[in-house]
């Protein structure tokens, strides 16, 4: 299987898209990336899970959240019932940061990538993991701490902000605010979209 899971209905635009971040010469992080990183999900998601930055276990294979991060992500979907082909997950960034330091002037450059994306999946729902995913899509959110777990509009789309998995996985304090945020986010997904704009 192709290991962009065939997103955005297979479309013309999308393969387009997927071409050019895998070609993608403009910031410093192609020189050091293994594989880019676009996709993992159904072909047509109502809700997009946005993340930061691939690590190293997505570096290597190429697919978003597939290291211990991802697998608390995946609970977390298992655990609000969401079904494979309900959801995406992606990455502002495309490339693997050295170090898994955040470099902004990569978000900025791969940012229109993740706007097209978002046009040609066509979630109804957004929900981000992390301070810089959250703060790119709704620059005037308050810090995660204070967002996560409260849902927001972003880009004319209902939005619920989490805290990255990552970082609950290396704070354990974090650990019962993501639990109960994950509560929060099923109680979320289970509300009409009408009555969540």
């Amino acid at each position: 299987m192709d290991r962009h899971r065939v997103a955005g209905t297979g479309s013309v635009e999308w393969a387009r898209l997927v071409r050019e971040v895998e070609g993608c010469t403009r910031c410093p992080l192609s020189r050091t990336r293994t594989h880019t990183v676009v996709y993992r999900g159904g072909a047509t998601p109502s809700i997009l899970f946005i993340g930061e930055a691939p690590g190293r276990d997505e570096d290597r294979q190429g697919v978003p959240f597939v290291g211990r991060a991802g697998t608390r992500l995946d609970r977390a979907i298992d655990a609000v019932g969401l079904r494979t082909d309900e959801f995406g997950i992606v990455n502002l960034l495309k490339c693997r940061p050295p170090a898994n330091r955040f470099d902004r002037r990569a978000a900025a450059t791969c940012r229109p990538y993740l706007d097209r994306q978002i046009d040609l999946l066509g979630p109804e729902r957004l929900v981000t993991l992390g301070s810089h995913a959250l703060h790119a899509l709704d620059p005037t959110a308050p810090p995660i701490t204070v967002a996560a777990g409260a849902p927001r509009t972003a880009l004319g789309r209902p939005l619920f902000p989490l805290l990255h998995p990552a970082a609950v996985a290396h704070a354990p304090r974090y650990r019962e605010r993501w639990t109960s945020d994950v509560t929060r986010l099923g109680e979320w997904l289970s509300v009409p979209l009408a009555q969540t704009l």
